[in-house]
Parts: C-alpha cells; structure tokens; sequence
C-alpha cells in the first residue's frame, strides 16, 4: 500500500543522464534512456493499471495488467518491463487492451474474498482499485471449484496479519523483503495454484526468520498482509511526515491518524536517510507513547523515601527552582548543573544547555554522548577539523570496500545494514572488524572476505598494523597525501607505523587476529577501489577510544579515500539526535557550533543574543558530577530525557552519587531508573507530541512534527522555558521554529537552517550556510580539509587498564539486539518484548563446558564493580575467553558489572571491556534482590505497584 498522497511510479527511478523522447496516446513524453514505459507514462500524468509493479522494486511483469501497443510490434509488452525508446509510439488505451485487463481481473477476483466492506483493507486496496479501473463488475467463474478462500490467517506476528485467502500471489512482498530489506525470509512455495506466499519452509512468520521490518506489508497489494493496528482502528484519515525517535539513522515516516490517535506508521519514501524502508521499532513500536505507564502530572517529594505528590505545572517549577537557587546559595554557583537529551529534538537539547549556562550561571552541562561517541568528535576534530561523519548513508552505493569495525549494523542500525547489504550483493568487498561473529560476517547471499576477530581492547593495534601494511607495501595515495595532508606530521606517522613492532606478525599475539588475515583486509581496503569505513560504540567506548577514531582518520588519509562518494568514515549513533544534541553545544567545554567556551568572541556573541555574561571555563562532565556529588560539592541537576542509572557505568557509584544529591530534577515520560532517585519530576512527550528537528549520523536535519497533543500538557521545549521563568531568566518562544532562529543566527554551520527551508527541501545537511548548496552539505572535506591540511596522529596501542587476571579471566562486552533500543524504556512498552524479553550472557561452547554451563543455565558474572545473574546462551558467536550482553533491561543490571574504566580524552567509559568470572549459579545477586525491593517501594510511593 501507498501511503498518503504519494505517486507510485510502477518502477524505480532511472539514473541515466542520456534522454530519449517518444509519444504515449499522443503525447510527447521525454525520459532518462532505461525509464519504463509503466513510469514514463505515470510521470507524464497517463494512469496505467498495475498489481505486480511498485516503483521500490525491480519490474516483474507478472500481473499483466499493465499490458500496452507499440505501434510497429506485435503483442502486448507488459509497460514495467519494457524500456522507453526513442521514437516509440505507445498506446495504454485501446478495446483490446481493456478486454485483455478485463479478463485478467476476472481471474483474480474469481478466487478472491468477496467481502469488501468488512475487509480491514477497504479503501486502501490496489486490487479494489484495479478493479474499478478496468470496469470488472461481476466474474462469471463462480466459487463451485478448488479456490483458497477458506486458507487459515496466520495472526503469530504481532503487528500484522497474514490472510493467504488475498494473496495475489504478486510476489511484491517476496521481492521487498530480498531486494529491499535483504532477509530473504519469504519465499513462494508450491507450484501453479498451490503458489501462495510462504515465511521460510512453511513457517509461522514468528517462527521464520522475519525481521518484521514491515517491508512485505508495506509492498502487499491488498489485505494479504495488514498492519493489525488498522485492522482494529480503521482507516487513518490523514498523514504528518515526521521522523522516527529510535537509531541515528533518522527514518522519514509518514503518521497516519485518525484524530489524534495514531494508526499506523508508514515509512516515507521520500525521506532521503530511509528511502521508503523501516525497521521493527519504527514502523511498529510506536505504542509507547500511549502506554499506561506515562506519567503526565507533574510530582515532588521532600525524600526519594517520602510518596510522590501530584501538584500543578506551576507549583513544580517553582519548588524545582527555589531548591536549585536554595543550593546555589548554600554551596555556589557550580554546585548544580544538568544533563540534555539525545532522545530530544535539537531546540529542545539548545534550550537546556542555554538554560544551564545563562540561568545556572555555570558550564555544567553533558549529554549521553559523553558515553557513546564523544571519541568521535575529538578524533574527528583532530585529525579532519569537523566532529561528525563524512558521508550520506547512500554514499555507500558508491562502495567498492565497506569496512565495518565495532559496530552491527543489522541489529542498532537495520535500515541502513539494509541498503549496505544490497550493496555487498550487487559485489562490494567486505571487511569485519569485531570479537564477535556478528550477522554480517555471514548472512544470506552476504559474506565478509575479511574477519579480523580480534581479542576486546586491541583495536588500536589493530588498526596501527593496518597502517603498516599500507605504509610497507607501498600502497599510500601519495598524490592525495601530499596536496591534502601536513606533511611533517604525516612523515612522523609513516615512520612510527612502519616499525616492526607494528607489523601485523609481532601485533597478533595481541590482538589474536592471524597475520594473512590482517594483511589481507589492509590490502583490499587500500586497493580495492572506493573504501568507506562504518564504525560503532565497539570503536569509541573503549580507553583508547579517541586514539582509535584518529587511527580511522589515518587510514583513510593514507589512501585518499576521502572527500568523494563511496568513502569516507562514518560513525553510525545510536540514539535519533545524538548527533544533534553535540551540535548544540551539550558538552561542558563547548557552545552549540563545537566552539570552545573560553573563545571570548565566540562567548560575546552568545552573552549579547543571550543578554547576560557566560562562565569561560568548561564545567562538569558526567562522571566529575558523580565525583562531586561523592564528594559533596554538587547538589543538584536537571536531567532531561536521560536514563543514567541504567546507561552509565558501574550502576552503585552512579546511584550512591544520585542518593546524595539534595535536588535531582527528571523530565521525562516514564518513571524510569533515574527518577527513582528523584526529587520533582516533570513529564516529558514523545516525538509524536512535539514539532521540532532532529539530526541524523549523516548531518541530516529533518523534521519532526506534531500529531497529538503533548499528554503532560507541554511540550519538552515549553517546560524548559518555563523552568528558565521560575529561575529568573525569561526566554520568549512561541514555538520550536523561533528556536531554529535563533540557533541558525549564532552558529555558522547553522546560517542556511531554517523551518521553511526544511518544509521546502524535506531535510538538509550540515554544514548548510551561505557557502554551501541550498540543500547544505553532502559530502565533507571535498577539496580540503575543514582544518585545512588533514592531520596524522600516531596511535601507540596501550593495552587496558582493565585487565584480566586468574580471578577474572574472561572479558566481558555489550551490545544491541534488534528489538530493543537503548535502555528498553520505549521497546519494552510494546509487544517487541516477544522477540527479548530479556537480557542473555553470550558465551563461547568451550568457555560453557569449562565452568558446567549448559544453555539457558542462571549464571551469576563477578568484575571488580558488582555482580549480576543472567541466563546464559552458549553461542559460538563468541571467541573463547569473551562474553558478551545487552543492556535493555533495568533488572538484568548489566551496568552494575561495568567499571569507571575510560576513554583518555574524553571519559567515555569503556564498556566494551570488563574483566569477569562467570560461574553457575541458582539464585539472583544480592544487588537485583536490592533492585527488586527497591523498585517495588518506588513503584508503591507513585502509587502503581
């Protein structure tokens, strides 16, 4: 199905330069040569039926319907299949033609449900509409013979039906889900008419290896395949393009409500991060917003002990205010600060930073970048002169060599692993850099020419011994080099890498990967063609995180593969405005723009818009508050759509830290982990609630716009203005666009942003000002650097402080699971919990059978910060020696084993890196017996246990 308004073309889009001119029914018509006749003719405003055809998928020519004439050719070309000429005459209308469409319908509809008006699928129906178009009015065949109408529905997935009595048997949804997605989960079993549309061998789609990613739905025809949410709801009545809460990729998605009520989202193909495709949590977890658990009073206590009262919006922002300025004048100035969202749209995140330091008085400011991808900014910055990725997602189109290290794209970033995939098949190169065997290593019709398994810690010996081959072997872009690089400190580099000590023989008793292996990945990378590297939070949280960015950098300047399309290195976020939340100056050391606070010019322009003077030294980051607050010099924050009990390392020191603070103000949607801590608590609202923009891993800024009123009454924009009217400092806004103004105005990257324009465009990237494309920035660091020359760094691997010894002899690291995102607070509020419904200990057999472990056995897993107790799933995923989580569920206390291990330069923790001893156990760690009795009481003083 399409969604609202949008035209579908029958087939994609040519990408031919060259054009050729020809008539349809008389009409002059010029296309790109290699356009279809089917879209030549749409395109030209001339309507022709179709069933099979859709312009997101490869012609098929099975449905027959699209049938023309050539004038000068015998038959009837299906016009899907048939390019454009020049010089064709072509006709879509004749008698013969609609007998022929006629007829064909006929056949359809003789072994088709009848029953129309009750159909979930009435009035977003192609089969319906098709009917219409030829005229078919009554089918002489008759129900007497072998028909499929009695077929059984398969209801086992969640979000959508399967009702093979509709089936068409098209084979759109088969295609979506190979060409588009990539899964290869649907396939067409039988033969003639025992053709019908199968999941795997005959499976459940719950049973089968469907992502759910919505593809199939989206594609089908009719009410073969339907979201259940319209089954239930009906029809929506109109669609908000707007942008999905969930990953960095930063989906376009069209919302189709009724009222204010949500009925389905469907992806927006015009959405250039998307291009029409979604993954599970877009397309279908969005129930969040209306789950039961949401909190929309405003509350406060005296005690995290006491019972939560409700109270008025303005009696909230007042007692949160007077307790901040009460603490201010008893312990100074510094001794409150706050913490900003990713998970918020950019106005929102500038508002608090602008809040914090115009009202606060302070620079004690951080966001949740600090523990993901702050190495990104500072190895970027260094090395290239800008703190974000490179490229556009469909610059990877343009692959020859993709490069994936530290990251899993199929599971935190699905839709883009979707177009990557497509790429590896249509013949890119691909090199794995992971400890863990991750999907991509070997998938269907995918497969990595090079997996360099290397043991947790070492990627910087990795990475340096990359180098080395490329420096030895003589495969520099010396030409790339010396226009675009400085050059004596590139001559520092070369020499460092080129010592023996660097070579990938001496370096694979550290890093385990095989020395062929190793030199073979850093040969195809540095000959293959465009090379383009992807990494993850398996490059930045480690502590030598920033150190391994830069030696990302390095690699990519040594063989020129910047600057152009196919190239590039690209950190993929975690979190829908990560990005975002660092471009508006989240950190304690920087203004929005990635500006230094102590740049007095810089400062004056921010203290003359703002209207008052500015700290000029950089405040707090996240782990200094928890170490103040420790040591009793701060007292208070303000954390805005942040979960840091549950995201941040070494769980007891984050809460002992949050105990002792005599304010903690949380403004979010759920009474998560943090607000049990809490003093005030202020409701949130969910991207659906709001207007505003977030900013993707490219640089793309889009739209986010509003469908239903905020639940809590405000917006998240709105209470940060008012709590900023409760401390002193008024901010006059109206609405989110007035604060895009006043961003654009002060920061230059920013100068070209505006609501309008995004309302034009759909979306654009930065850098977008006066010096760039309307549309802003596509590629970075085209003819030069944003620093001017680009900068090698030498990478000198330093192993781990956090080592392992006979007492904790495994490492143990974490990541992401397709279902859920983050810190589960949204994906455990909907059915995706039937896919995970908790967090699993990875193990390797060996490791398994060396302590008793058997699958599904309790473990308990001891580091030096706490212990926890898992159910274990024996996997050879893993080396042996390494373990490995998720961290989407509250009580599973994955954090409580993590220890302050962190980046050298940024803090960022290194949770990829944990020494344990994982054992059997029979009954949970002392600390989630704690959680349990803890979580019951809290739950009891809001009154919802």
């Amino acid at each position: 199905m399409q969604p609202f308004n949008e035209v579908d073309y029958g087939t994609p889009k040519s990408g031919s330069e060259a054009q050729v001119t020809l008539e349809i029914d008389g009409q002059q018509v010029t296309v790109p040569a290699g356009t279809s006749l089917m879209r030549a003719a749409i395109e030209a405003g001339i309507g022709v039926p179709k069933l099979c055809a859709t312009d997101s998928l490869e012609p098929f020519g099975s449905c027959r319907l699209c049938l023309v004439e050539i004038e000068g050719r015998r038959g009837y070309p299906a016009s899907c299949t048939t390019p454009a000429e020049a010089g064709m005459k072509v006709r879509t209308q004749s008698d013969k033609l609609g007998k022929l469409r006629h007829d064909v319908m006929e056949l359809y509809i003789s072994d088709h449900p009848l029953d129309c008006l009750t159909c979930g699928a009435n009035g977003d129906c192609e089969l319906q509409d098709m009917a219409g178009a030829v005229g078919l009015r009554n089918v002489r065949y008759g129900f007497e013979g072998a028909n499929h109408l009695q077929a059984k529905k398969d209801e086992s997935n969640p979000y959508f039906t399967y009702d093979p009595s509709k089936c068409i048997v098209c084979n759109r949804c088969v295609r979506a889900c190979e060409e588009t997605q990539g899964t290869f989960a649907l396939t067409i079993s039988g033969r003639g008419f025992d053709s019908r549309v199968s999941p795997g061998q005959d499976e459940t789609f719950m049973d089968s290896e469907c992502v759910s990613c919505g593809a199939c739905v989206q594609a089908c025809p009719t009410a073969t395949l339907q979201d259940k949410s319209v089954i239930s709801l009906g029809m929506p009545t109109k669609s908000v393009v707007t942008t999905c809460a969930y990953c960095g990729v930063g989906c376009g998605f069209k919302a189709e409500v009724k009222g204010e009520q949500v009925v389905r989202m469907t992806p927006w193909k015009d959405g250039k991060a998307n291009e029409g495709h979604s993954c599970v949590k877009g397309r279908f977890a969005w129930g969040y917003a209306t789950h039961k658990d949401r909190i929309t009073k405003p509350m406060i206590r005296a005690k995290i002990s006491d019972p939560w009262q409700e109270v008025s919006w303005e009696e909230a922002l007042a007692h949160a205010a007077s307790e901040f300025r009460r603490i201010q004048s008893r312990h100074g100035r510094d001794s409150i600060g706050g913490i900003t969202s990713s998970r918020c749209t950019n106005e929102e995140t500038y508002l608090v930073q602008k809040l914090i330091r115009a009202a606060f008085g302070n620079n004690n400011v951080d966001t949740c970048a600090r523990v993901c991808h702050s190495p990104t900014g500072y190895g970027l910055k260094a090395t290239f002169g800008e703190s974000a990725g490179t490229q556009t997602f469909k610059s990877v189109e343009k692959s020859d060599v993709i490069m994936v290290i530290g990251a899993n794209p199929s599971d935190a970033h699905p839709v883009f692993a979707s177009r990557m995939k497509k790429r590896i098949r249509e013949g890119a190169r691909l090199i794995v850099v992971d400890p863990r065997r991750i999907d991509l290593v070997s998938a269907p019709h995918v497969r990595a020419d090079h997996h360099l398994q290397l043991r947790p810690g070492t990627n910087v010996a990795v990475i340096t011994a990359l180098a080395h081959v490329i420096v030895t072997e003589g495969l520099l872009n010396e030409a790339f080099i010396a226009e675009r690089c400085e050059e004596r400190a590139f001559q520092q580099w070369r020499d460092f890498v080129a010592r023996v000590e660097n070579s990938p023989e001496y370096t694979e008793a550290v890093t385990g990967v095989p020395a062929a292996e190793l030199r073979g990945a850093a040969r195809l990378y540095a000959t293959g063609g465009n090379a383009a590297i992807y990494y993850g939070l398996g490059v930045t949280e480690h502590a030598q995180g920033s150190t391994m960015v830069m030696g990302i950098a390095n690699l990519a300047m040594a063989t020129g593969n910047v600057g152009r399309e196919g190239v590039g290195v690209n950190p993929l976020r975690g979190q829908n405005n990560v990005q975002g939340s660092c471009d508006m100056g989240s950190f304690p050391h920087e203004l929005p723009g990635y500006r230094h606070v102590s740049d007095s010019i810089v400062r004056a322009e921010f203290e003359a818009a703002w209207g008052v003077p500015l700290a000029s030294e950089p405040g707090l980051r996240i782990p200094n508050m928890f170490d103040a607050a420790m040591e009793g010099s701060f007292k208070g924050m303000y954390v805005q759509g942040e979960d840091i009990v549950q995201s941040d390392p070494n769980t007891q020191h984050v809460t002992e830290a949050l105990s002792r603070l005599e304010c903690l103000v949380v403004q979010d949607i759920f009474l998560n982990e943090t607000a049990k801590y809490a003093h005030v608590f202020l409701p949130g609202s969910s991207f659906l609630e709001k207007d505003g923009t977030f900013t993707n891993a490219e640089r793309r800024i889009s739209r986010v716009r509003k469908v239903m009123k905020p639940l809590g009454g405000l917006a998240d924009w709105e209470v940060t203005v008012e709590l900023s009217k409760a401390l002193g400092y008024p901010m006059d806004y109206t609405h989110p666009s007035q604060i895009m103004d006043e961003i654009a105005a002060l920061t230059p990257t920013f100068h070209g942003v505006s609501y309008a324009k995004l309302d034009k465009l759909g979306s654009v990237q930065w850098p977008c000002n006066e010096e760039t494309a309307e549309d802003g920035t596509a590629i970075m660091h085209v003819d030069e650097f944003v620093r001017g020359k680009g900068r090698f760094v030498i990478t000198q691997y330093v192993a781990s402080p956090e080592k392992v010894t006979r007492k904790f002899p495994l490492v143990l690291t974490t990541g992401r699971i397709l279902s859920q995102y983050n810190v589960g607070a949204q994906t455990r509020r909907t059915p995706n919990n039937l896919w995970h419904d908790e967090d699993r200990l990875e193990l390797h057999p060996h490791d398994a059978e060396e302590r008793g472990i058997k699958d599904e056995d309790w473990v308990g897993i001891t580091s030096r910060a706490g212990e926890t107790v898992l159910r274990a799933r024996v996997s050879d995923r893993m080396q042996p020696g390494v373990v490995y989580t998720t961290f989407h569920f509250p009580e599973s206390g994955a954090n409580v084993i993590t220890t302050d291990s962190s980046d050298w330069a940024t803090n960022c923790p290194e949770y990829k890196v944990t020494a344990v001893q994982v054992s059997k156990v029979a009954q949970p760690s002392e600390w989630q017996v704690e959680y349990v009795r803890f979580n019951e009481k809290q739950l009891e003083l809001l009154g919802k246990e």
